[in-house]
């Protein structure tokens, strides 16, 4: 059962757009707006869990993996967008930082859409309840504790990319950097959106 822990952490816990957008927020001072946004990926990750885990990996068939792939790429596309054109005008330390766009801010809805959209979900999701889950005998009711288990890691991902962006902004204070910080983010963001594009949509769909 630890495999599943450690395939786990290493798939979440690598670079990917829910935790690029959790260390752009907590670099932009968006505590508790980001926050939400990873409770959501978390419940996000639930869903697929429990669904997957009782379903199997059936239900989810090529072509729908295929729809999946090109949604998430072009929402990720669209968080960079929202990203690269975010108001970095006030200071992080700001109060007044709170008046900022809300289409700008992550919340709880954001980053449900884009895990529930996000082909990563079930790159990390798939060989555990199609392999590991019956290689370690858990079926029925075990199902639900190893989801919720999991699940709160994948929250603690963007948790933990939230907290380094907090520590690392508020060592940071001129708007030119986060406005680099925020075009930096933004591009690698473009990067995984072309990178989900080409090889999770295009190249199957050849």
């Amino acid at each position: 059962m630890v495999e599943i822990f450690a395939y786990a952490f290493g798939i979440m816990y690598t670079p990917g757009p829910c935790n690029l957008l959790s260390l752009n927020g907590g670099l932009n001072g968006q505590i508790n707006t980001t926050f939400r946004f990873c409770i959501g990926v978390g419940c996000a990750m639930l869903f697929w869990f429990l669904v997957l885990g009782y379903t199997g990996a059936w239900l989810i068939t090529p072509g729908y993996q295929l729809l999946i792939s090109a949604v998430g790429a072009f929402y990720i596309a669209y968080l960079g967008l929202k990203v690269g054109g975010a108001d970095t005008s006030l200071k992080a330390s700001d109060n007044s930082a709170q008046s900022t766009n809300d289409a700008n801010k992550l919340n709880f809805k954001s980053g449900l859409i884009l895990q529930l959209f996000n082909p990563k979900a079930f790159i990390a999701i798939l060989p555990i309840v199609t392999v590991q889950f019956p290689a370690a005998d858990i079926s029925g009711a075990a199902i639900v504790v190893w989801s919720i288990l999991l699940s709160c890691m994948a929250f603690g991902a963007p948790g933990s990319y939230l907290l380094m962006g907090a520590r690392l902004g508020s060592l940071i204070r001129h708007p030119r950097y986060f406005r680099t910080l925020n075009m930096a983010m933004a591009l690698l963001l473009f990067y995984v959106a072309g990178d989900i594009a080409y090889n999770h949509v295009y190249v199957k769909w050849l």
